[in-house]
């Protein structure tokens, strides 16, 4: 029941997200007791603050409100931005992760630690020991970003800013398909 009516949902929800400038990254709907609990997770390329989480959160519990025919009783909204350890499964989630370090884990081989750059509609440029290499995203089993305490080294900034340069000038945008 919780994902029939989060798949109902959904497409309202995300509308709502869309319309504060946000993009839906999550709906999860689970009964908890005699309330449901519905969890809207939001990303921004920009990241999203607390003052915009709050916003975002009263624009979709009004559209909630709208819509409780659906949900049927009482409900509990929970409004939040990913964690760092929300995996990459999107192209949007590899282009907010420019420049920093992710733990790449492929469906075959090897994990490996690189820094992100360019994300194009297939794959995501990723330097990996001084080289950078296309990684698909069909190819990734999974991907999260890893935690630094230092600021990354410039020269490795400057290689993946002067390739993204050469991948948009030469590939167009990077926007992701809808």
């Amino acid at each position: 029941m919780p994902g029939e009516l989060a798949g109902k949902l959904e497409p309202i929800v995300a509308e709502a997200v869309a319309g504060a400038g946000f993009d839906l990254d999550a709906l999860e709907i689970q009964q908890a007791g005699r309330r449901k609990l519905v969890k809207v997770v939001v990303d921004a390329d920009d990241g999203v603050g607390l003052d915009e989480v709050a916003e975002c959160s009263r624009t979709v519990s009004a559209v909630l409100d709208s819509h409780d025919h659906l949900i049927a009783g009482a409900y509990t909204l929970e409004v939040t931005s990913p964690g760092v350890d929300r995996p990459l499964t999107r192209q949007r989630h590899w282009r907010r992760a420019k420049f920093r370090l992710v733990k790449i884990t492929p469906h075959e081989g090897s994990a490996v630690v690189g820094r992100v750059g360019y994300a194009g509609p297939e794959a995501a440029r990723v330097l990996v020991d001084g080289r950078i290499r296309d990684v698909a995203y069909r190819d990734v089993a999974k991907a999260v970003i890893e935690i630094e305490f230092k600021q990354p080294p410039t020269e490795d900034l400057k290689l993946l800013e002067q390739d993204a340069a050469e991948q948009t000038g030469a590939a167009g945008t990077e926007e992701e398909p809808k």
